[in-house]
């Protein structure tokens, strides 16, 4: 077998293309497709990653591997046909792709494992030699004593804080010989600290049998499976199904990967795996943004090792270089955070369906509410549709009820909080001891900060929005740059002292409900106050064993937790995501009304929900109150296919921005006429136009949708378009195919 001369790579730098470099003698037999090397660039070393492995090379000027970065391939070769599909599929480079299929402190390799001291004795301690040593060094004999009790080596610094000793004790004896220290790489686990109770399966239902019995048939013979849609009710035992087919993969020698849409919901989803695959201390590996680098690059390891057979995360795991790959669940598959908003903008359902036909593996999407097009993928034939009607253990779907807000407000002659029928609910739910859940979409105590004389609201001078007040710090904030601001005496536009906030957020619900009911406790989860590390878990711990009353929180607490005790839920504001200018905002309404909606009433006790509304007969909100997905599903429809929008058609949306707002509208505009000359009549496309949210972190944007049902090849030309199109320099163009956000 002739050795490898030369390789193929895909630096770490947006240089759009591949290089060939030479391959050391020494390292012949070491590199592989996937590996990571270090590799001269221009004047520097860079990092790169081998993508073909070649026996002679054309190219001129070919420089030699410095370095292999790691023994074992980073990427298979499966992960590498990914990224190649995401990079012509998505319109974005290959070396972007690259940084999202690898890890950070993967890609960089300058994080290690850690190390730790450990301390054993040398040999079987003689009783005499330590009578002797305990006379002449008494803290010595003291630490020997210990050490020799040992059953396994121990990390030095554990034991001598446990005797409360110093490492000066300890060096004393290593110097007499009489005990050794070795040192030894520790895992840095996410939940080292916890206990996971093993647990056994639970019994199915009829409908989930036969949804189970779906799935492990695909399972057997997984290169003809399409995917799964998994639609079932919330409280249905969607995550039993998930786990007793997880199981069926492990037992074929498969392993598995569960995407899940909020880091809120891994504490939760994590110890349900944890406990139920409790026969392997590493088997279930988690991956997330709130992991610490450390953590991540241990992690990581852990899967590509092998000796993690299943992976729990939200969408980046959909990367997770598992072996033997079976089955692939994305659990809520609809969530739109599951869609990346920065390059390469990949939907992690979509792209676990394309690996799961790579890697011949099974994909089941799991939900409630359905996305539109999952829906019609099933109803077409492309998808499998497997259906859950009834909630577990026979609890009935919670009663909703529509409190139109427009009557409140003329009873109450101001904005309505908590309207007087979802006030006497809670006071109701107080005294039972029931718990209950408060939804609002929006953060901040004061949604603006207006001056009642000249009527001049006080922006945020880089976005096109108005900053947010909160009292907890007493400042004025922008939530989508950052920016912050002390809130002013007085209307810095007409100097007088006329200001006045307007609207409210979970900060000022939250101090609404304490002073309505000083007596419950009251919490909030949003991203204010969830910062600090841990306090997803430790809230949702705390509310499971009933030490809160009234959780108040945004989407985080809307979906996937299971608190039996929950029997009522009112949602606030129910009108906040329906007016959006977005052709989902419809769609995202109805499924958020079902999702909150459905963390009440998973006890014994039937659940209640309140909807307050603006718009009371609106179809999302109509539907949503009756469960009705079937009926909205077709009445969405329609719609969709009058104006040529997905599933229909596939959507491109091109954004471009400069902080000038004249240029930014000109490359706009250039670009657009390039585009008619380029992409030909078989696609739509409109004209450039601001973006509804104009100016955005100090950049001003303007939109140009195309739509057509080619999307590959929408997504080539609209590349080649914009490869022989120069822009000025401050000028940034984005495309974002099968956009989720239109704003």
């Amino acid at each position: 077998m002739s050795k490898t001369r030369y390789v193929r790579v895909i630096i770490d730098r947006a240089i759009h293309r591949e290089l060939d470099y030479a391959v050391p003698e020494t390292l012949a037999d070491r590199v592989s497709i996937g590996s990571r090397l270090r590799v001269p660039f221009r004047d520097k070393s860079a990092l790169a990653t081998v993508v073909a492995l070649l026996e002679q090379s054309d190219a001129d000027g070919i420089r030699a591997v410095e370095a292999l970065v790691g023994e074992a391939p980073a990427l298979s070769q499966e992960l590498l046909e990914l990224g190649k599909w995401m990079s012509v599929y998505y319109c974005c480079p290959i070396e972007a792709v690259i940084r999202s299929l690898l890890p950070q402190v993967v890609r960089r390799a300058e994080l290690g494992w850690k190390k730790q001291i450990f301390v054993q004795p040398r040999a079987k301690i003689d009783p005499e030699e330590l009578a002797k040593l305990r006379r002449r060094a008494p803290r010595q004999a003291e630490l020997l004593d210990a050490i020799s009790q040992l059953q396994a080596p121990i990390p030095a610094a554990e034991l001598l804080r446990q005797i409360s000793l110093d490492n000066q004790t300890l060096r004393a004896l290593v110097k007499r010989g009489l005990v050794e220290l070795r040192e030894e790489a520790v895992k840095r686990d996410p939940h080292g600290d916890e206990q996971f109770l093993a647990t056994g399966n639970l019994e199915l239902n009829p409908e989930q049998v036969v949804a189970l019995e779906v799935v492990r048939q695909a399972l057997e013979s997984p290169r003809d499976a399409r995917p799964i849609l998994l639609h079932g009710v919330t409280g249905s035992g969607k995550t039993e199904i998930y786990l007793q087919a997880i199981r069926g993969a492990l037992e074929r020698g498969r392993s598995a990967i569960v995407l899940v849409p909020e880091i809120s919901l891994t504490p939760q989803t994590v110890e349900r795996f944890k406990g139920r695959f409790a026969e392997g201390q590493d088997l279930v590996a988690v991956l997330h943004s709130h992991l610490s680098q450390g953590e991540r690059h241990d992690e990581w390891h852990k899967i590509n090792s092998g000796r993690a057979r299943i992976v729990i995360g939200a969408r980046s795991a959909v990367f997770a270089p598992l072996k033997n790959l079976g089955l692939i669940v994305v659990d809520e598959e609809h969530e739109s955070t599951y869609k990346q908003e920065e390059a390469p903008r990949y939907h992690a359902r979509d792209v676990a369906v394309v690996r799961a036909k790579i890697e011949k593996c099974v994909v089941l999407l799991g939900t409630a509410t359905p996305s539109l097009e999952s829906y019609h993928n099933a109803t077409t034939g492309k998808y499998v549709l497997s259906t859950l009607t009834q909630r577990v253990d026979q609890c009935q779907m919670p009663l909703m009820r529509i409190v139109d807000l427009r009557q409140e407000r003329r009873k109450q002659k101001t904005a309505t909080i908590l309207s007087e029928k979802l006030r006497a609910a809670m006071a109701e739910r107080l005294e039972k001891k029931e718990q209950t859940i408060l939804f609002l979409n929006r953060r901040g105590f004061s949604t603006s900060l207006i001056c009642s004389e000249c009527g001049e609201a006080r922006n945020c001078p880089n976005c096109s929005v108005a900053l947010t007040f909160h009292r907890n710090v007493a400042r004025l904030s922008c939530h989508l740059c950052g920016h912050t601001a002390a809130v002013p005496k007085k209307c810095p536009a007409c100097g007088k002292d006329g200001l006045i906030y307007s609207g409210f957020g979970t900060e000022k619900v939250e101090s609404t409900v304490a002073q309505a009911f000083p007596g419950a406790v009251v919490r909030r989860m949003d991203a204010d106050s969830m910062t600090r590390r841990g306090a997803y878990r430790d809230t949702l711990l705390s509310f499971r064993a009933g030490k809160i009353d009234i959780l108040v929180g945004t989407q985080m607490i809307a979906k996937g937790l299971h608190f039996p005790n929950v029997t009522l839920v009112g949602i606030i504001n129910a009108d906040l995501a329906l007016h959006m200018p977005d052709f989902r905002a419809g769609e995202r309404t109805f499924q958020l009304l079902t999702q909150v909606a459905g963390r009440a009433g998973r006890g014994e006790t039937p659940g209640e929900v309140f909807v307050q509304t603006f718009t009371p007969f609106s179809p999302s909100i109509q539907f949503a109150r009756h469960h009705d997905f079937a009926g909205y599903f077709q009445q969405e429809l329609e719609f969709r296919e009058r104006c040529d929008f997905p599933p229909f058609k596939h959507a491109v949306l091109v954004t471009v921005r400069s902080a000038h707002e004249a240029r930014a509208k000109f490359s706009a505009e250039t670009l657009v006429r390039r585009l008619k000359e380029n992409i030909g009549s078989e696609f739509i496309l409109g004209e450039a136009a601001p973006a509804p949210l104009e100016k955005l972190q100090g950049q001003f944007r303007f939109h140009i949708l195309m739509r057509g049902a080619a999307i590959v090849r929408l997504s080539r030309l609209v590349r080649e378009t914009l490869d022989k199109l120069p822009f000025p320099e401050d000028v940034t163009v984005a495309v974002d195919v099968d956009p989720y956000q239109l704003l």
